[in-house]
């Protein structure tokens, strides 16, 4: 008998769009995401999960594994989805699988998108001011630049857009557009995370047995917390 395709739930919650998926065999059987400029994931995160079991007739103790988004992106969002997913972990016994945020925007944009395989595919998630969290990938989603904090410049992304077509686009990407002038960048509006386009990530990671330690897992937050206080004083 054949054995059935893992049940994932997604988790991503590194931006302001909290969003929860059902994956199985590469298809969503359930999504459910908003965006809100107030962060409100704490509020919102367990019942998106309720109301996506519900959507797919299946009990929260039928899936496989959880899958959550570990960063980059905002430290609060990301500290309630890491700590949501240990949670479920832990009580339903489950393995956990994370995934880079800007891995995943980008799978969900090469699906989107038909293009030639020379161009390129930049996510970016703001961090403040003129610096954003970013990473580049080409069409087979390999890392060509790996996940860093950019201040954006003038300079910026000069040593690949002559040679490419770059498709930038996220919540950072927006403000970008005035320092990034080149016939070879192109801006993609009104695109955020989402926890369907982990999915094919997630299964791949179920398939190789890559899991993280539940009790020693921390986000991937890329760069120290500072918080308004802190700042104001420093």
């Amino acid at each position: 008998m054949t054995k059935p395709s893992p049940i994932i739930l997604c988790l991503e919650t590194s931006t302001k769009a909290c969003s929860v998926a059902l994956g199985q065999n590469g298809k969503v059987r359930a999504v459910k995401e908003s965006l809100d400029e107030k962060y409100s994931h704490a509020e919102n995160l367990t019942l998106y999960i309720e109301e996506v079991c519900c959507q797919a007739n299946i009990r929260l103790q039928d899936v496989d594994a959880i899958a959550v988004s570990k960063g980059p992106g905002s430290f609060t969002g990301l500290r309630i989805g890491v700590s949501t997913a240990k949670g479920l972990c832990y009580a339903l016994d489950k393995p956990l699988i994370a995934i880079n945020s800007l891995e995943a925007m980008v799978v969900g944009q090469i699906s989107n998108l038909k293009s030639q395989i020379s161009n390129l595919f930049c996510p970016m998630i703001d961090a403040r001011r003129m610096e954003v969290y970013c990473a580049v990938y080409d069409e087979q989603e390999n890392e060509i630049k790996k996940t860093s904090a950019e201040i954006i410049d003038e300079n910026s992304f000069s040593d690949l857009l002559p040679k490419h077509k770059i498709y930038f686009f996220g919540d950072g990407a927006t403000k970008c557009k005035s320092k990034i002038s080149h016939p070879n960048a192109i801006f993609i509006e009104e695109v955020n995370p989402s926890a369907k386009f982990m999915i094919p990530i997630a299964e791949k990671c179920f398939s190789e047995k890559k899991f993280e330690d539940v009790a020693y897992f921390e986000p991937f937050y890329l760069k120290d917390f500072v918080d308004s206080k802190t700042r104001l004083t420093s």
